[in-house]
């Protein structure tokens, strides 16, 4: 399991005329700042679920009984026993602190027994250690988990045995989760969130689920009350490991109606599975290295209207479709990006689906030198990228609001929002040298700065 990289809000586009900074955005060392302390979400405000319970135990069975690869998986596996967590290798602070909440949700939540280690035994490793290393290893990922090792250095003289083969568990005893050491601290927190949970609980990964960890479009980057009410049904009383596919079925009506009682009476969507050749012409369109994004894209896009998709995975093509295409041809990045809305705004599920997009549209009003249109576009998101706790889109929103802003004539408040903005950027973009190049990027939007800049 890993945490794939693709780039969703890090760059805006073509749109801007500055050079990409995503590579010193996303390693960079935080020390000796200059800017504002760092900001952090301290209290989470996770949105329930509003899932069928229909539809929960279908993605609940599919989640658990395959791996990403596709490979069937004969028996239910989890942890037995408390579950203690210990932190190895060279951690940044803001580590401990992002651990300690989501183990905090992972007890009261999914009523999950977990904790961090009072010494050195415990069920999960969790290790910092140089993004090059993983990278070396796995070269798309952001970080990943491997079962029956303690440590980066025991998976290497194992990775090739049958003992780092999830299917042939039968129960899970030791688990490592490997995190980048010298990444931005949300991106750190995310892997916290995507590979504790896959570590704890389900294996797979679907892009059929809208809001949800357990998918690759990395939209969400922190657990959401969907994924609580699997994992808290993973851990149900009435399940154990060595369960076959058709005996968690026969349970999970039973459990799923006593801890999700709301999602009794709501009507099933059904969406039907996401076929392989759309999983994989996404990734090669957003993926880093790929020579021919916009071939990707657009077969992505085609299979989704050719499937008849009117739900978030059309959306999501079209989302790719305006990213590539802001390289050559703004008016049709604009296009696809109004698509992509209007798919995401069928749905609450896709609210954070919408405040990316949003980002997109702002940002080409700034440049065409429409601040109400912008502002109109930003005001709605900039909460809902905050509740989901995303510091690095929550702080690209308040800097459009701030260009928007100027561009107004409102200066004073302008210089409000943009200094709000810079310890969310801290936390979600890393060191001094990228959250000024994100200034500097949305800067170089507004039309007021270009011509002033040109004389």
């Amino acid at each position: 399991m890993r945490r794939l990289i693709l780039p969703l809000y890090l760059l805006l586009g073509a749109c801007m005329p500055v050079a990409p900074t995503e590579t010193a955005t996303r390693a960079a060392v935080i020390a000796d700042s200059t800017l504002p302390p760092m900001r952090s979400f301290s209290v989470p405000r996770p949105f329930p679920t509003t899932a069928s319970n229909a539809d929960i135990a279908r993605d609940f069975i599919e989640l658990s009984f395959a791996l990403e690869s596709g490979r069937a998986l004969e028996r239910f596996t989890r942890f037995e026993d408390p579950i203690r967590v210990r932190v190895t290798g060279q951690p940044r602070a803001s580590l401990f602190s992002d651990l300690d909440q989501v183990l905090h949700r992972l007890r009261t939540e999914a009523q999950i027994d977990v904790a961090r280690a009072t010494g050195d035994a415990a069920q999960i490793t969790v290790e910092a250690v140089p993004r090059a290393e993983i990278r070396r290893i796995l070269p798309q990922a952001a970080c990943f988990v491997v079962p029956n090792v303690s440590s980066l250095q025991e998976y290497l003289r194992v990775r090739r045995t049958g003992q780092v083969n999830w299917s042939n568990m039968t129960e899970r005893n030791r688990v490592a989760v490997f995190v980048p050491a010298d990444a931005s601290p949300q991106e750190v927190r995310d892997c916290l969130h995507e590979e504790l949970a896959q570590a704890i609980g389900p294996l797979n990964d679907l892009y059929r689920l809208p809001d949800s960890v357990f998918n690759d479009d990395n939209v969400h980057t922190v657990l959401t009350g969907f994924d609580m009410a699997i994992l808290r049904a993973f851990y149900d009383p009435a399940l154990q490991s060595g369960m076959t596919r058709e005996e968690v079925a026969a349970r999970l009506p039973a459990i799923l109606a006593r801890i999700n009682p709301a999602g009794q009476g709501q009507r099933a969507s059904n969406l039907d599975a996401t076929p392989r050749g759309w999983v994989d012409a996404i990734q090669a369109a957003l993926g880093p290295g790929t020579p021919n994004r916009e071939d990707a894209a657009r077969q992505a896009l085609s299979i989704a209207m050719a499937m008849g998709w009117t739900d978030h995975r059309r959306g999501f093509a079209h989302y790719a479709m305006g990213r590539i295409l802001q390289a050559r041809d703004l008016d049709a990045a604009l296009a696809q990006f109004r698509e992509a809305d209007r798919f995401f705004a069928a749905s609450p599920r896709t609210r954070l689906h919408r405040a990316y997009v949003a980002s997109q549209l702002a940002a080409h009003a700034i440049a065409r030198n429409e601040p109400d249109a912008a502002l109109t576009l930003l005001a709605p998101q900039i909460e809902v990228a905050a509740r989901h706790e995303n510091a690095a889109l929550l702080a690209t929103l308040l800097m459009l609001r701030a260009e928007a802003l100027d561009l107004s004539g409102r200066v004073t408040e302008a210089r409000e929002v943009r200094l709000d903005s810079l310890g969310w950027a801290r936390y979600g973009f890393g060191s001094d040298v990228a959250v000024r190049g994100k200034i500097d990027e949305i800067g170089a939007l507004n039309p007021l700065k270009r011509r002033i800049g040109s004389l």
